[in-house]
């Protein structure tokens, strides 16, 4: 979940080089062919229109001619920021056209934070609870559909592929949002220890399954497993009854926050085994 009593106390942005990002998890002899990869990436800040204003976003595409799927991805709480752009990067230089928004352009623009963020402060906490607030369902609704066309218009996309889109912490129930805002577009959806992806609210998450035409990942984090260890098991079985293929998965011994480089529960190993899994998917339902 993205409760503030599940992230772990300091969050700081690294500011990741783009080589040291690129070098991360890959083994010395293939270190280099990675880094020349990402420095092949077109980088472009991009200004997407919404039914309801613009939203300062960023756009990634491999460099040269050709077209690829595209994917949006939607951060954590503290938004788009520079750990977000170096995740976008690394994924297109996989080949991918890659789109990170900032979810709270409603009300800020991005960075929404500067320099550290501190869970177990109450004055840092109070700062992004109204941004929290403009994430209703019905915008985030539009946001996507907004995302997603805007992605489609892109030359560099292919349009007979399927759209991916991820998102971490709050990113997974949004991810979950965008798959049924755009269900003819959507072929994979995937979920970084997602909060609140099951709940008795009418505007559950896992209850839009049987509107999606996608296959999901929802990898799941060890902490919040404890705290809700039903979860797991309906969202699996609200896959089954849907008949959406899809991985529910815990990782032991890895917090929530994981895979965000930054994060004070940070896990290399993890989030290399994350990333892996992700491309996996993204392999298989994109085409």
């Amino acid at each position: 979940m993205c409760d503030d009593d599940i992230h772990q106390g300091l969050v700081h942005d690294p500011s990741v080089s783009r080589r040291a990002f690129g070098l991360m998890g890959v083994a010395a002899a293939g270190a280099a062919t990675a880094a020349r990869a990402q420095d092949k990436v077109v980088e472009k800040d991009v200004s997407v229109k919404t039914p309801d204003g613009e939203a300062d976003s960023v756009l990634f595409h491999p460099a040269g001619q050709g077209t690829w799927p595209a994917v949006l991805l939607w951060p954590d709480i503290l938004g788009l920021r520079q750990v977000f752009r170096d995740m976008g990067r690394r994924l297109a230089a996989e080949g991918y056209v890659v789109l990170v928004v900032n979810p709270f352009y409603r009300a800020k623009k991005a960075p929404i934070v500067d320099g550290a963020f501190n869970f177990a402060n109450p004055e840092d906490r109070a700062k992004i609870a109204p941004l929290r607030a403009t994430l209703t369902p019905p915008n985030v609704d539009k946001d996507a559909v907004a995302y997603v066309a805007f992605l489609d218009a892109q030359p560099q996309t292919n349009k007979k592929a399927k759209v991916g889109v991820q998102g971490y912490c709050m990113g997974g129930p949004l991810s979950f949002r965008t798959a049924a805002a755009v269900p003819n577009r959507i072929g994979a959806v995937a979920s970084f220890h997602g909060g609140g992806l099951h709940t008795a609210e009418a505007t559950s998450p896992h209850l839009l399954i049987p509107k999606t035409n996608a296959e999901y990942l929802v990898l799941v984090a060890d902490n919040d497993d404890k705290k809700e260890p039903d979860v797991k098991d309906k969202l699996k079985a609200a896959f089954a009854e849907a008949g959406r293929p899809a991985k529910v998965e815990v990782y032991a011994g890895a917090d929530h926050g994981w895979t965000v480089k930054g994060s004070q529960v940070y896990n290399e190993p993890a989030a290399e085994k994350a990333w892996a899994e992700l491309l996996a998917l993204y392999k298989r339902a994109l085409g």
